[in-house]
């Protein structure tokens, strides 16, 4: 129940004649006395803030970089208007810095038996659930002197997708896609492993493509085309241990694997393949399989919403048997990890062979542009070190992907904003080759 600032004045103002005509308890007593009352007339016709009924509407998930718009619909069954300031509290990272204020605080009147919508807009700065704090009601009297304040606890949850950047790649990578296999030669008459249509025989079609019994539900011989098999099945590991925390640019490294898997698992559904998903570091992060072409893109973005670093060494004995178990039949296994020379020949190259022998493997990897930046610095003897420094590193890299390459792994390794078309390319040149 706290003063206001225009009580504050009030008195203050009150003390200046009381000094001056009536010095003593005489004056003070009548100053005081006459506020007294006045704020306590105040706080009696202040709405109840405890009566209150808050609920809430509006976004349940936004994409990192957009804006959630979340209604709190505030009713007042007191037979009192309402004349409040309302602060609808959320984690900082739901605004940008420095709009917290502005955005979470509003002003409102409420007539008795009523209700009215007040929206908090949410542009968050990371991924993830973003749960909703107290509501603080702050119920001002007539006269602006009292107040009644007090909270509500009004549950509601924002999911912060990651943002998909790298969806502007997706056209030209399925007008190739089209080019390679897509939608013209691909059907062909008694060859091929995979089902596609009925058609009416023509004179020349190898008999044993007559399908008999639709020939005997109809007037004209039919026959069955086919088509290559397109129903491959694709993995997408991500490794979420302590190598993925490192920032390039703005971000940690297992954002950019995020965005290239999700381009990546797009081009993929529309090509007709089946894709799932793991993250894993020590155990099981995340895992998406068995979904459907229209389905696989909202699951996978719902599954890396929540996903973080882990800083723990990456299991690499566990990530090889949670793969298998996850892809028991032949697969195009996608591995985005670092390409940091001792979690490579340390964790990953003793177990290569138990994926390499059953799987096509294909390695992605994010490059630090900062190290490229340095690579090319001259003009100091200070740059010059700096760029022999980023050249062994450069040249470190490129031995570890050879050494991978040499057990018939493919390797992508680019800049955050390469990676992605880099590793639709990869799976594309993959396609065209016939290896999948």
């Amino acid at each position: 129940m706290p003063l206001t600032g225009r009580a504050a004045l009030l008195a203050a103002l009150g003390s200046i004649p009381v000094g001056v005509l009536e010095p003593g308890w005489t004056g003070i007593l009548a100053v005081n006395g006459s506020l007294a009352l006045a704020c306590a007339c105040d706080y009696a016709l202040a709405a109840p803030v405890r009566r209150l009924l808050l609920t809430r509407s509006g976004d349940t998930s936004v994409r990192l970089g957009d804006t959630a718009e979340v209604t709190l619909t505030v009713t007042n069954p007191a037979g009192r208007p309402l004349r409040a300031r309302l602060r609808d509290a959320w984690p900082p990272s739901s605004w940008q810095p420095g709009t917290e204020t502005g955005s979470s605080r509003h002003r409102l009147t409420v007539p008795p038996g009523e209700r009215r919508r007040v929206t908090t807009r949410l542009r968050p700065t990371r991924r993830g659930d973003r749960q909703a704090d107290r509501v603080t009601v702050r119920s001002y009297g007539p006269l602006g002197l009292f107040t009644r304040q007090g909270t509500h606890k009004v549950p509601w949850t924002v999911r912060v997708l990651p943002p998909f950047t790298s969806r502007r790649h997706l056209p030209s990578k399925l007008a190739r896609l089209r080019q390679l296999d897509g939608r013209t030669g691909v059907l062909t008459r008694g060859e091929g492993t995979e089902f596609d249509s009925l058609r009416e025989y023509i004179p020349g079609d190898d008999t044993r493509s007559i399908d008999w019994r639709a020939t005997a539900r109809q007037s004209a011989v039919a026959v069955r085309t086919w088509r290559p098999e397109r129903d491959r099945h694709i993995l997408l590991v991500l490794d979420t241990g302590r190598t993925s925390a490192g920032r390039v640019g703005d971000a940690p490294r297992l954002d950019a694997s995020m965005d290239a898997a999700l381009l990546l698992a797009a081009l993929a559904a529309r090509a007709g393949d089946r894709v799932a998903l793991l993250a894993y570091d020590r155990r099981v992060r995340a895992l998406v399989q068995g979904r459907t072409a229209g389905d696989v893109l909202p699951s996978l973005v719902d599954a890396m919403a929540s996903l973080e670093p882990e800083l723990v060494e990456t299991d690499a004995r566990g990530l090889t048997a949670a793969a298998l178990r996850t892809a028991p039949r032949r697969s195009l296994i996608v591995l985005l990890t670092t390409l940091d020379a001792a979690p490579v020949e340390q964790g990953l190259l003793p177990v290569l062979p138990r994926l390499t022998q059953r799987h096509t493997v294909l390695v992605a990897s994010v490059a630090d542009p900062h190290i490229a930046r340095m690579a090319r610095a001259r003009g100091s003897a200070e740059a010059v070190y700096e760029a022999a420094a980023a050249g062994q590193a450069q040249r470190e890299r490129e031995r570890t992907a050879e050494q991978l390459r040499r057990h018939g792994v493919t390797v992508v390794d680019a800049l955050p904003e390469d990676l992605a078309p880099a590793l639709a390319d990869a799976y594309l040149a993959l396609k065209a080759a016939g290896r999948l």
